[in-house]
């Protein structure tokens, strides 16, 4: 890894041949110990993570809380972007994606910036964004755009993106509660077209003309009761925020003093098999299959019960990022087993937010304080 991308990333060192602890479970049982190696690690400030990667082979793209690098894994050329040097409004980068071969960029607080390679150009409430703050963005099928926000789900007709006419917002209250609520915090758009949002209230579905949402009476999430000793002692967000303390009343939780809410979709995947797979705020890990959750959480084996980030990889596995770490979930005849990773095997934080998967084998996880790059994979 050649020097000059310390500029942002600030290497703090290369752990080759480190021990992990490592656990291999099978519905809920720790087996064995295990290694892995050939790690490299970078900072990016004590307060500051990695919510964001993205890969382009060679090109990685590094969301931070101050700005983006892009990065070339090849020769190490680097270019940094924030609100200083171009269209970004705002350094606090959460979601990275390519649509149309232009970089799209969802910001904290600083609306939507699209970068062509040549030029930025910002999207923000003026032009018909639902709130500045961005958590996802996908393309359907027609050429529609959508994207999720803190203030409910756009619709861009045909991505016409400067046509203020072909902007729609959807909420709450337009819908009906067909979007069981404001705060989207992804979105995604399947084969058929249909489109799904995991918002603060549970699980959505549009196929242009009905909605559909699920929520913790469903099966989404797992219940108080088998989570509670797991739960973060950090203050419930419910006693620092009026709309979290809305929240716990909407859904019957505002007795928990707890940060719990097993309706909060905090990540979302759809992976190569159909399926829709949940990450939960406190509630562990639910996928959506034939119209039915399937949840795990700690006991069956995950590392954490909270879950801000999903992932499938190359070999079709599934991984998650949590709380307390990684972890990596093998399907097989005999049931389902996960391998989990921690700070003390290479991560740079167990606090764990995004994932990259480089043609070359090597993979990159980012995490509070900086991101780790596992030169060799992860087995």
């Amino acid at each position: 890894m050649k020097r000059n991308l310390v500029i942002v990333l600030i290497a703090i060192g290369v752990a080759a041949g480190i021990g992990i602890g490592l656990y291999v479970g099978k519905e809920g049982e720790k087996v064995s110990k295990g290694a892995i190696k050939d790690v490299q690690q970078f900072g990016v400030g004590p307060t500051r993570n990695v919510k964001a990667l993205l890969a382009e082979d060679p090109v990685l793209y590094v969301g931070t809380s101050q700005g983006i690098v892009r990065y070339n894994t090849q020769d190490g050329q680097h270019m940094v972007f924030d609100n200083k040097n171009s269209g970004l409004v705002s350094n606090g980068i959460f979601y990275l994606t390519k649509i149309d071969n232009k970089l799209w960029v969802g910001t904290y607080g600083g609306g939507l910036s699209i970068f062509d390679g040549e030029k930025w150009k910002t999207y923000n409430i003026p032009q018909g964004l639902a709130d500045a703050f961005v958590y996802g963005a996908a393309k359907a099928p027609n050429g529609d755009i959508w994207i999720a926000t803190w203030s409910g789900a756009n619709q861009i007709i045909g991505g016409k993106l400067d046509d203020p006419k072909a902007w729609k917002t959807y909420t709450v209250k337009n819908t009906n509660g067909g979007l069981p609520n404001d705060w989207v915090y992804s979105v995604i758009v399947d084969p058929k077209g249909n489109v799904w949002f995991g918002t603060e209230g549970g699980l959505a579905f549009y196929d242009g003309s009905k909605w559909k949402n699920w929520n913790h009476k469903d099966g989404l999430g797992a219940p108080y009761e088998k989570v509670k000793d797991t739960l973060t002692k950090d203050t419930d967000p419910a006693t620092l925020s009026k709309h979290h303390a809305r929240q716990k009343v909407e859904m019957g939780l505002e007795k928990m003093q707890a940060p719990y809410n097993p309706n909060y979709i905090v990540s979302m995947l759809l992976d190569s098999k159909g399926r829709i797979w949940c990450g939960t705020w406190g509630g562990g890990l639910s996928v959506f299959e034939n119209g039915k959750f399937k949840t795990y959480t700690t006991s069956e084996g995950l590392i954490g019960n909270y879950v801000p980030m999903l992932k499938e990889g190359p070999d079709g596995a599934i991984w998650i990022g949590q709380n307390k770490g990684l972890s990596k979930l093998k399907e097989g005849m005999f049931g389902s087993k996960f391998i989990n990773y921690t700070k003390e095997g290479g991560l740079y934080g167990d606090i764990v937010f995004s994932m990259a998967f480089m043609q070359n084998g090597s993979v990159w996880v980012g995490s509070f304080g900086g991101a780790s790059n596992f030169t060799k994979g992860i087995k």
